[in-house]
């Protein structure tokens, strides 16, 4: 039955994913926001709410593990595993704005978790509410050089469908998209520590390889659509505004809610480190030994060091 509740729990999180994805970008062509705006945030905090359902799931059940690993698991995934894939279908052009701004809030995120988890083993209501607070901020300041740039001029459209769909379809998409979400989420936590019981291991280790790639789903199929229509922008835009969400926004949420506690010492030794890896290394990816651009060869070494690092967490 575990394995069931985690498939049935899967599918509902993707369907409920897509349809919040499908309404959220509907909803935001109607004020004409841009491109590159609509992937570091509508559709960043749409694909990121299946993390956040999972994890507050997880915390009022009790299992912080699965809360922590799902986030941080997530965070390696989006750039190992989506990332990687994406790459490999279409090279993804890189922009300055990505190692001027978006890279460096996604990495001062990064590292600020590892001091909140390492300092005091929890992430409290107070640095939940910080870590939301900072998403506010980047928020801010994002919007803010879009229109410096006149960025939110442009009016390429991901999908010519999604402008015209009436207000009576983007609300049913939303409440599909929520109602799937909630049911998929208890489904998918239930399974999963059931099974974490059966097999004698972590519900951690489950948490940061099945849980994690079940959840970043959305953001592999938004990254790949994007990638086949050539929509790079979205693309790279998508993952970025992601892992920023999944930090400041699920963790800060479910902190918020329901204080988060560091059970698993693999957590700080070994998996928040993969995360900060996987997020550093993007930098020189971007400009060695092709400039501005992460190509096929970039991608596969990408997702073989993916498959490395959840080989590692099970033999471990």
């Amino acid at each position: 039955m575990s394995v069931l509740f985690i498939f049935l729990g899967l599918v509902l999180l993707v369907v409920g994913g897509n349809f919040l994805v499908r309404s959220s970008v509907a909803l935001s062509f109607r004020f004409h926001i841009s491109k590159m705006v609509i992937g570091l945030t509508v559709v960043s905090f749409a694909t990121s709410a299946p993390e956040l359902l999972v994890s507050i799931q997880a915390a009022l059940d009790g299992f912080s593990d699965i809360s922590l690993g799902n986030v941080i698991g997530s965070n390696i995934a989006n750039i190992g595993l989506v990332l990687g894939v994406t790459a490999i279908i279409a090279p993804l052009t890189i922009d300055q704005d990505f190692y001027k701004f978006n890279w460096p809030v996604m990495m001062l995120l990064s590292v600020a978790l590892y001091f909140i988890l390492s300092s005091g083993r929890v992430i409290s209501r107070v640095e939940g509410f910080a870590l939301l607070s900072t998403l506010f901020i980047y928020l801010y300041l994002l919007i803010r050089r879009a229109r410096k740039t006149r960025e939110t001029a442009v009016h390429v459209v991901l999908d010519e469908a999604l402008v015209t769909v009436s207000s009576f379809k983007i609300i049913v998409w939303f409440l599909i998209g929520g109602v799937a979400l909630f049911f998929g989420s208890q489904l998918l936590v239930t399974g999963a520590v059931d099974l974490a019981t059966i097999m004698g291991i972590s519900e951690r280790v489950i948490a940061v390889t099945m849980i994690a790639v079940g959840t970043s789903i959305p953001e592999l199929a938004a990254s790949v659509i994007a990638a086949l229509k050539k929509e790079k922008a979205i693309s790279l835009g998508n993952l970025i505004g992601s892992n920023i969400f999944n930090i400041a926004s699920v963790l800060g949420i479910t902190a918020i809610i329901q204080p988060i506690l560091v059970k698993s010492e693999a957590v700080l030794s070994s998996d928040i480190f993969w995360m900060l890896g996987f997020s550093a290394v993007l930098i020189p990816l971007a400009f060695l030994p092709k400039k501005w651009e992460i190509g096929r060869i970039k991608g596969i070494v990408i997702v073989l060091a993916y498959a490395l690092f959840i080989s590692l967490t099970f033999l471990s």
